[in-house]
């Protein structure tokens, strides 16, 4: 759990399986860390070989690898000999909030290697010698690189992913692009205004590209390395979705609470919309930091937000500060020591900002629903704005970070590290929870966890009903039961739960299976 003064202590041992023996590499295990071996990527080859480069990124006899502290906060890559298990330190990271981190990429016979950091603010590769020396760093500017894709040692070109390039775009959009190791000759490999996911060949050669926004048709390309496109590959036929009344939902961009920072949305409105019509609004939340809930590409997984909107709503996703990481260092630790309540503000503008851009969105019912950390943000909201959302429905959330695990809550909120004179560590953990403000609730709540949750510990949300109780609070409570994390063959009947709170909350009639069993997008609309 976060905060624990006890913690587990990693080792790392090299064995050798035909004489039976091993060797443990050296490290200082007083220290509170995690050991992460580097490994090869993998190739299309035999079995045999796939598992010996599944398992050795070098084939020197070294062992690559990196240690983290438990605060996050310096970040080491290693190389140990693999016959002695010496080893000695080629990178040091120190950031003074956590520190992210990409597999190391060695070329050139392992005379040379590829290092990904955020130390300038922004995600970048960095071109190390293997004694550790920076050669020169390869990607520069205010973007985001996102992963490794391909590397041609031959000409020295290496070939990534990207966000946030191209200024004129949605800075999610992900695109790939080359650019020679000495840092020149940058070139979008894919452009469009669209977010493309990609596979290079193992030859380098060529790449799949397949793309798309939440409001296009998605389709796939061939192209080679140099970006020229080779043939159109696939286009998705979506006919059928749109004989059944299936319309596209709408992408925005409005500012965040600091009047500076854009945030950027997606709208799903119902099918049927009648313009003159106002609607009750919904937020459908994640707030970060690794991600947020805002789809960029079309998928069939939009259909948790598409499907409230035929409920009778207005349904928004947003980010906001402190979200996802594919945009600056900065915007992604934004809420780095405030977990609870850094992205609201941002949830509460956005929403003012729309209603009073659109005439059929009534800001006087908002509601606000989100699983997990969205569990955690949706009844938050409830609780720091207690007369602005009206009505929220939180699944699986993690009210309670103390009773949480460590890795997210350390990660993402902070822990403190203090050593003694003698050396000694111990950590301070402090973190804000939603049941501190039970006394705030006005609106209508609804709390829903599975009662086997294999990630969010149910105490969470009973330690939140408990201090809605004390306070003499109504509120709704429902216990999926042998549930774990997901809510398995529980999810649909989740979904009733949320559409009948929604309905009889905002829309002044509670939802009857009648009303909505023809939402369910497994069967014809119609009926």
């Amino acid at each position: 759990m976060p905060g624990e003064q006890e913690y587990y202590k990693s080792e790392l041992l090299i064995f050798d399986i035909p004489t039976k023996s091993h060797v443990k590499v050296p490290l200082d295990t007083i220290k509170q860390q995690s050991i992460s071996v580097f490994r090869a990527p993998r190739k299309q080859s035999s079995r045999d070989d796939e598992f010996k480069q599944t398992l050795l990124l070098s084939k020197k006899g070294k062992i690559y690898f990196s240690v983290i502290s438990r605060d996050r906060k310096k970040y080491d890559i290693n190389v140990a000999d693999i016959n002695t298990g010496e080893y000695k330190t080629l990178i040091e990271e120190r950031f003074n909030t956590y520190i992210e981190s990409r597999p190391l990429i060695l070329l050139n016979d392992e005379k040379e290697m590829l290092h990904w950091a955020e130390r300038d603010g922004w995600a970048h590769f960095y071109l190390y010698d293997t004694d550790g020396n920076l050669k020169n760093q390869v990607t520069e500017g205010d973007y985001h690189v996102a992963n490794f894709e391909g590397l041609n040692e031959s000409t020295r070109t290496l070939y990534f992913s990207a966000n946030g390039v191209n200024k004129k775009q949605d800075p999610y959009y992900a695109h790939s692009y080359k650019i020679n190791l000495n840092g020149t000759g940058m070139k979008n490999l894919n452009p469009g205004d669209f977010t493309s996911n990609t596979s290079m060949s193992d030859s380098n050669k060529y790449f799949i590209s397949n793309f798309s926004r939440v409001n296009t048709v998605p389709k796939s390309e061939l192209r080679n390395a140099s970006g020229r496109k080779v043939m159109d590959l696939e286009t998705a036929d979506l006919s059928q979705l749109f004989a059944s009344g299936y319309k596209f939902p709408e992408t925005f961009k409005v500012k965040a609470d600091d009047g500076i920072t854009d945030i950027y949305g997606v709208m799903y409105k119902p099918f049927d919309m009648d313009s003159t019509k106002v609607y009750p609004l919904l937020e459908y939340v994640y707030p970060g930091p690794q991600t947020e809930a805002v789809n960029k590409s079309f998928s069939y997984s939009m259909d948790r937000v598409d499907r409230m909107a035929q409920v009778g709503f207005i349904v928004i996703t947003l980010g906001n500060r402190g979200g996802h990481p594919d945009r600056s260092k900065w915007y992604h630790n934004y809420g780095y020591g405030n977990l609870r309540d850094y992205g609201l503000a941002d949830k509460k503008y956005v929403a003012q900002q729309l209603a009073n851009k659109h005439s059929f969105i009534d800001i006087e019912k908002v509601g606000i629903y989100g699983h997990s950390g969205g569990g955690f943000m949706s009844t938050a909201a409830m609780l720091v704005y207690p007369d602005f959302f009206k009505a929220a429905v939180s699944s699986a959330g993690n009210h309670d970070n103390n009773v949480y695990n460590s890795w997210w809550s350390e990660t993402h909120h902070g822990v403190k590290e203090e050593i003694d004179e003698k050396g000694k560590s111990s950590y301070k953990y402090k973190i804000d929870d939603n049941q501190s403000l039970a006394k705030n609730l006005k609106g209508h709540l609804m709390l829903i966890h599975g009662d086997m949750d294999n990630n969010v510990n149910p105490a969470g949300t009973i330690r939140m009903a408990n201090e809605l109780i004390k306070a003499n609070k109504r509120f709704k409570y429902m216990i999926m039961p042998g549930q774990r994390h997901g809510f398995g063959n529980m999810t649909e009947y989740s979904f009733w739960l949320r559409a009948d709170h929604f309905s009889k909350y905002l829309l002044g009639k509670e939802a009857t299976d009648a009303d909505i069993m023809y939402m369910n997008l497994d069967k014809p609309m119609n009926k």
